[in-house]
């Protein structure tokens, strides 16, 4: 049997690069990707390496970025264009292989098992498709080839820009197991903190804990990054006309101004609601598991969830879940800076419907109703055409369309 080889490709600093392609002039002096400054919505979404030398960061505020950097030149993100551009980088990689998985807009796996037979060794084919990115698109990007997809992603991660690495089973624990654990996917902020105080350090040092052990303390989780540690991930790279389902629907905002109590909340979790309610009628499915997302002044995220009896895709029935998981959870010692709800598993909406005989559905039939003629008139009119009362007592706070404004991130942002 052939040994897998799997491809990880990274587009260096990918928006900022774009926007240098667009704005050649910007490459001179630091640069960031980001949101509004005034309505305080916006982050780092990327910067270019003049940024990057004076200490900007990606996902910090844009005020904490121009607190390091003054002279920080902040331009809009332009996702039509990074979206033309990271299409024809992906066009490339589609003629060496079917088997290409996005991962975000500006990350991708390529599976060059099979490929090999047409183009050449797998290292050939990854050296000449990073020339043909810079030559044909302008772009640089880094490299990771490995015999599985975490390793793989790991190699890419380790050079910027341009960079290239090739992690192979006679050479992965010299490589891999030196680096710090967060490096490893889906080990984030909680999760390294929470291994650190274990006194595990590095991917080696989770590699060499007992499985049981780490399932014990983590559950799955913990035993699935124990198989990422050690290069056990088998995991196929999929094909490019196979979509994944939706597993969730979900929005969040960065408010102008701080949420100081829970009436603020709530008025900013009903435009929300109302955004997700929307979408999922839109994408024809039902949730069940209504999930909450609180960010304070000080950067510290909780995220709790409740699960409902009955699935849903009716803002008011979202709001019925908020309301007390808000109250039992956040005491508004700190101001919020960014809330979101989101509803997760997902069905589609003429799957069989478990009826709850302690809901009135003649009411719950004139809510439906009711939300269906609000999409209709905003569609024809626009978001702000019709709102709720309470929306409109601070629109300071709800002045804002979450379902127009929507993007999906890459999870690497948040890592």
């Amino acid at each position: 049997m052939l040994e897998r080889q799997i491809l990880h490709i990274d587009i260096n600093h990918c928006y900022a690069q774009m926007i240098e392609m667009l704005y050649p002039d910007l490459k001179e002096v630091a640069m960031a990707v980001g949101g509004d400054e005034e309505r305080r919505s916006g982050i780092i979404l990327a910067r270019n390496l003049k940024a990057k030398e004076k200490g900007v960061k990606t996902a910090e505020t844009l005020r904490e970025a121009l607190a390091k950097c003054p002279e920080l030149v902040i331009v809009p993100p332009q996702f039509q264009y990074f979206i033309y551009y990271a299409n024809q980088v992906k066009d490339i990689y589609r003629e060496y292989t079917d088997k290409v998985e996005s991962f975000g807009i500006d990350e991708a796996w390529l599976d060059l098992t099979h490929s090999q037979a047409l183009f050449g060794s797998a290292e050939a084919i990854m050296d000449e498709i990073q020339a043909r990115v810079l030559s044909e698109v302008g772009l640089t990007v880094s490299c990771g080839l490995s015999f599985n997809k975490i390793f793989a992603k790991l190699g890419s991660d380790m050079i910027k820009p341009a960079g290239r690495v090739i992690i192979r089973r006679d050479n992965y624990e010299e490589i891999v197991f030196k680096l710090p654990v967060e490096d490893l996917l889906y080990v984030g902020p909680k999760t390294k903190e929470k291994f650190n105080e274990l006194g595990i350090m590095s991917i080696g040092d989770l590699a060499k804990q007992q499985r049981s052990y780490l399932k014990n303390k983590f559950g799955k989780n913990g035993e699935m990054l124990w198989y990422f540690a050690n290069g056990y991930d088998q995991s196929d790279v999929s094909h490019k006309d196979v979509s994944m389902p939706l597993k969730s629907v979900g929005n969040s905002i960065t408010t102008p101004a701080d949420i100081r109590n829970s009436t603020e909340a709530l008025i900013v979790f009903q435009v929300l609601a109302e955004s997700v309610a929307s979408r999922l009628r839109d994408a024809g499915l039902v949730g069940n598991v209504i999930s909450i997302s609180l960010r304070n002044t000080e950067l510290k995220t909780i995220v709790r969830q409740r699960k409902i009896q009955r699935r849903t895709d009716l803002a008011f029935e979202i709001m019925e879940t908020i309301r007390p998981l808000l109250k039992e959870n956040y005491y508004f010692d700190l101001p919020l800076r960014s809330i979101g709800v989101s509803v997760s598993n997902v069905i589609p909406t003429n799957h069989t419907v478990q009826l709850n005989l302690f809901v009135d559905e003649e009411e719950r039939e004139k809510q439906s109703k009711l939300e269906l003629s609000i999409d209709a008139i905003r569609t024809k009119f626009g978001h702000h055409s019709i709102s709720q009362l309470s929306v409109k007592l601070n629109t300071q706070l709800t002045d804002f369309n979450p379902k127009a404004e929507h993007v999906i991130h890459p999870v690497s942002w948040f890592k």
